[in-house]
């Protein structure tokens, strides 16, 4: 039997832990809003320590809901959690949800799996078994509580893509063999997953595609584009750029790809996506890196490396269902996103908060309970 209990720490503790958390960067933007609670309803977040998640977790509360975190902090911070962990409404379970779930909720958002390459090919199988095992027991669940169930899946199921920009129909060009292909085929497997238990248990579903996501609380060790360049920028190291720089990418605030996936979870059963969730400007990451280095103010110059296998060349959403269904379009500009995170990393590198470890010592660290799984 898995074991819920309320983490709470007390105000000065949170103040003394000296963790860069929410700040005024990060209210909601204007634009379309997920509504306020009609009545309160409880909201599993399957990763919710997560750098996307935790920041799910925020806004749920803040739309006057109640949240189920979930993460075995993997690779999820419990540190993200900081904001959120005394409020009222708010509870943590430790687990992996390659095992089933018992619990009690109104919805589900499922963000659990690493998400970077440097993550998700340590333990490739694993994370296959994540994507594939954690659909089904999140599937069953919503199954069984008669209850929605909100799919992050990602770009990366459309691989290398032959089309431009990628709209929602198009199927894709991955490699299923490749070194990518347990996140890529995974998401594709638990898309079909979604959809199958959709057509024949009826269970109501949504699939977020996400494109590049960046800002406060990525791991700085993830080895993401845009967290990976701040980093070394601000610690004086030469900046990496993979093959000769000229690939593209669309870079996504954090707050406004929050926002898009509350909005799809309120949308009425018969809007079952997929639908895009990115920014659809579109920008080099040679370009991204020079932004970077003029941002910091760093003297460091880009050093060139191979290209990795099946790293895409171009990646750009097309997000027209995202405006007609959602109402939804980012609001947050590169340049906005950057200085917030590079301010979000500067504070994190001066005041030495650990980003890596095991959960206990974060949990120790935190002065908050380690909870477990029976």
């Amino acid at each position: 039997m898995n074991t819920e209990m309320n983490l709470r720490f007390t105000e000065s503790k949170a103040r003394d832990t000296g963790l860069p958390g929410t700040d005024p960067e990060h209210e909601p933007k204007a634009g379309n809003e997920p509504p306020r609670a009609s009545r309160r309803r409880r909201f599993l977040v399957t990763g919710g320590g997560g750098f996307v998640g935790s920041f799910l977790c925020e806004r749920l509360l803040d739309a006057e809901h109640d949240v189920l975190c979930v993460d075995n902090f993997l690779t999820g911070q419990i540190e993200n959690l900081k904001s959120v962990i005394a409020r009222p409404g708010f509870r943590l379970l430790h687990h992996d949800i390659t095992h089933p779930l018992h619990v009690e909720v109104d919805g589900i958002f499922n963000l659990a799996c690493p998400a970077s390459p440097v993550h998700y090919q340590s333990d490739p199988i694993r994370t296959t078994k994540i994507n594939v095992q954690g659909a089904l027991n999140v599937l069953g669940l919503a199954k069984r509580l008669h209850v929605p169930v909100l799919q992050a899946s990602t770009s990366e199921v459309y691989g290398d893509p032959a089309v431009h920009p990628q709209a929602e129909s198009y199927w894709g060009h991955v490699n299923p063999t490749g070194p990518r292909a347990c996140y890529d085929e995974g998401k594709r497997c638990a898309e079909t997953l979604f959809f199958d238990y959709h057509r024949q248990h009826g269970v109501s579903i949504k699939v977020a595609r996400i494109f590049n996501t960046y800002g406060p609380r990525m791991s700085q060790h993830d080895g993401r584009v845009v967290s990976n360049m701040i980093v070394q920028a601000l610690t004086g190291q030469d900046l990496t750029v993979y093959g000769d720089g000229q690939q593209t990418r669309s870079f996504c605030y954090v707050d406004d790809l929050v926002r898009g996936l509350m909005l799809l979870m309120e949308t009425p059963g018969h809007v079952t996506g997929p639908i895009n969730l990115g920014n659809p400007v579109e920008f080099t990451v040679h370009d991204l890196a020079h932004k970077v280095i003029k941002k910091t103010g760093s003297r460091c110059r880009v050093r060139f490396m191979p290209l990795p296998q099946d790293d895409p060349t171009r990646r750009r959403p097309d997000i027209a269902q995202a405006r007609e269904i959602l109402g939804w379009q980012p609001m947050v500009g590169l340049d906005a996103g950057l200085d917030r995170t590079i301010r979000y990393f500067d504070r994190v590198l001066k005041g030495g908060e650990p980003q890596r470890g095991d959960v206990a010592s974060k949990a120790s660290w935190l002065a908050v309970p380690l909870l477990d799984t029976a």
